[in-house]
């Protein structure tokens, strides 16, 4: 027990060492002194205003400079009516093309589709039409939708990876003028493991930047619904995406006038034809004059 003639000694905070350093960094950060912890102050400050200036005008210039191309003249959308933006839909088999087109055709249209039997053309906008075709597994196909498809929507199996039918119809774009191409990413419900669904992600983004060109636009799509198609907010952000899409005029394209036939229509008389099953055809082609 103190006595009580014995005054209690006055309490002294700390000048030095960790307790009064850690006290002095709280109140800078309250008022707004000093910087953030792992900064370094040069770092961040101007040695010369001119020179940063100059640097950071001549860095604005060449990156306006990369974004410039030789203007082309689009030749085959001079019509008053231009024809509908081609999409291809491509992928290897059993990876979800069909179920994909179904699903950009509900969410354009309302209507549900249940079976596709060639090309499918929708209105996505006032003065814009798209044909969605399927490109079968085959190398006919793959270089007819190399050579008339404005839009690549290039489909690849999350749980397996690149396949070869995918090298393949790379190679044959480069020969035919390669278009703008999207990349779909499905069967994502199969990974449990999240960590394991991240790492997948970043490792098949960075191929497909590496065999496409860096900053390639991919999409993720996940799992069916119950309805069997894919969810409406992935589609809904693939279809806006593609309904504001830029496409250049290629100089292959340009070169090489093509018709793209929409409809294919068997005039024949019906009588000729029941007499002679294997008589000569008379048969109409719908579709659009595109290129020169």
């Amino acid at each position: 027990i103190m006595p009580p003639d014995k005054k209690k000694k006055s309490h002294h905070a700390r000048q030095s060492g960790t307790k009064a350093k850690k006290k002095q960094n709280k109140k800078d950060r309250r008022e707004g002194k000093g910087m953030p912890k792992g900064q370094n102050p040069k770092a961040f400050g101007r040695s010369s205003a001119g020179l940063t200036a100059r640097v950071q005008q001549r860095r604005k210039a060449e990156i306006q400079e990369r974004k410039l191309h030789v203007p082309l003249v689009d030749r085959s959308y001079a019509a008053k009516e231009p024809p509908p933006y081609v999409v291809a839909v491509v992928g290897p088999p059993r990876v979800g093309k069909s179920t994909l087109i179904r699903s950009l055709v509900k969410h354009y249209t309302r209507y549900v589709l249940n079976e596709i039997r060639g090309p499918i053309t929708i209105v996505s906008g006032k003065a814009r039409r798209l044909t969605f075709i399927e490109c079968m597994n085959d190398i006919n196909s793959m270089i007819d939708i190399g050579k008339s498809a404005d839009l690549i929507l290039l489909m690849i199996d999350g749980s397996f990876g690149f396949e070869m039918e995918t090298f393949e119809f790379l190679n044959i774009l480069q020969a035919h003028g390669f278009p703008k191409i999207l990349g779909v990413l499905t069967h994502l419900d199969k990974f449990k493991d999240n960590k394991r669904l991240r790492k997948t992600k970043k490792r098949l983004k960075a191929r497909f930047w590496t065999e496409v060109h860096d900053g390639a636009k991919l999409f993720y799509l996940s799992g069916l619904e119950k309805s069997g198609r894919y969810p409406k907010t992935e589609t809904n952000n693939l279809a806006r995406f593609i309904s504001v899409a830029k496409f250049r005029p290629l100089i292959w394209r340009n070169t090489h006038p093509y018709v793209l036939a929409d409809r294919v229509e068997d005039v024949t008389d019906p009588e000729r034809v029941r007499l002679d099953p294997l008589c000569d055809r008379s048969v109409l082609l719908y579709g659009y004059l595109r290129g020169t």
